[in-house]
């Protein structure tokens, strides 16, 4: 929810101009009525259908967010011990907490055994193993499903990509229903599901039908084996447009392909973090210096890698824009931070305006894997993030202190 008002981008209803005098920079800036617009598109896709719409908040775990999702029926896909906590502090209710992660250590299962969430997805037969011992253990089932790995190879980043043959993720798809009669054979689990998650940054619907497809071939071998499978967890990974022009499906499009390739009388459920937060988030940041060097314009602000890796780590492409319209010449330039690292870039050979020291621009589509992927390195603090409702912005993260980097040293 970009546009110019006159001369001013806005978020929402509010000047970035004006967040950025009351709250400084760089700053996270989200805008709720975009969350809630992007989680409906999958509420009312899902439809009838029976399961829920887990938000993937290893994406945004800011806890502002965290409840806005809950209160407006959001369950959570978790990834640890700590994920679970914040989602609970947050008000999910516990019996729409999935818990995945390929290494859930003892404590982890207990605290989710004991909030009472509702399923595990299970991503080896040691897991497996451990689950049903602690279980055993404190004398309660645990509700389980495995996340089998479809050997599908989706085009996005090869960090990102999981249902390949070879990575670590899930249990190898020809021991997947060997993992179903070995935890029938356990006393102290519950099979509900199968899972099964293919990646991220997903632009074509096609290699999610065709996981899709495979894993529905493993429900029918291990029905006939009578275990029977309630929830079709089809996970996460669509896209967003990061670039303009970039064309993405909706979870309409999505859940069309899915659904009728499994039995009518399947409940489902999808775990969604990037297409429900990440254009509803931009980061604001200043123009500290103007430099060329060696032929190459720089543009140098107070963002650095710390506070968004995804361009270093990803080579991701964020869109930056200044917040205020201006006639001046573009030029092709670097927009850089301030860490001592080559790799140190927002964006590199990009066409912008050399707008003056002082001047602001923003990095769109920040809001996944932004702030959450954010660090102290070189001793920087932490950023703030801002929500905008309409026309109100309200802190819902402070900026970080030089103290609060001392904050658990000894």
């Amino acid at each position: 929810m970009l546009r110019f008002k006159k001369n001013d981008l806005c978020i929402e209803q509010v000047k970035l101009s004006d967040i950025a005098k009351q709250y400084g920079t760089s700053a996270y800036i989200y805008s709720k009525n975009q969350i809630i617009k992007n989680f409906e598109a999958y509420k009312k896709a899902l439809g009838s259908k029976g399961g829920f719409i887990c938000f993937a908040c290893k994406t945004n775990s800011n806890g502002a967010i965290l409840k806005l999702l809950a209160g407006i029926g959001a369950g959570a896909d978790t990834t640890s011990g700590g994920e679970i906590y914040r989602c609970l502090k947050a008000g999910f209710n516990p019996s729409k907490i999935v818990y995945a992660g390929v290494g859930k250590t003892s404590e982890e299962i207990e605290y989710a055994l004991k909030s009472k969430i509702f399923m595990f997805n299970i991503e080896s037969f040691e897991e497996l193993d451990a689950i049903d011992n602690i279980a055993g253990k404190m004398k309660v089932k645990a509700k389980i499903s495995f996340r089998i790995n479809p050997y599908v190879n989706p085009d996005t980043h090869s960090y990102i990509v999981t249902g390949r043959k070879g990575t670590k993720f899930g249990i190898p798809y020809e021991d997947a229903v060997k993992a179903y009669l070995t935890a029938k054979k356990k006393k102290n689990v519950a099979i509900v599901g199968i899972h099964s998650h293919i990646g991220s940054q997903i632009l074509n619907i096609a290699p999610f039908k065709l996981a899709a497809q495979k894993i529905k071939k493993i429900v029918d071998a291990v029905e006939k084996n009578g275990i029977k499978l309630e929830y079709i967890n089809c996970g996460g990974g669509l896209g967003i447009e990061y670039e303009e022009g970039q064309k993405v499906p909706d979870p309409s499009q999505l859940m069309l392909e899915l659904f009728p390739v499994f039995d009518k009388d399947k409940k489902f459920i999808f775990e969604p973090g990037r297409s429900i937060i990440g254009n509803a988030g931009h980061m604001l940041i200043k123009i500290l210096y103007r430099k060329i060097s060696g032929g190459k314009s720089f543009l140098i602000t107070d963002a650095g890698m710390n506070d968004l890796i995804r361009p270093t780590l990803y080579e991701a492409y964020h869109e930056i824009m200044p917040i205020k319209k201006t006639n001046a010449k573009k030029v092709k330039t670097n927009v850089v931070g301030p860490i001592c690292e080559s790799g140190d870039f927002m964006g590199k050979d990009r066409m912008l305006p050399m707008i003056e020291q002082g001047g602001h621009l923003l990095v769109t589509c920040t809001g996944a894997y932004g702030a959450a992927m954010s660090s102290e390195y070189n001793s920087r603090p932490l950023l703030p993030e801002v929500l905008v409702d309409g026309n109100k912005a309200v802190l819902i993260r402070k900026r970080a202190s030089y103290k609060d980097l001392l904050l658990n040293e000894i």
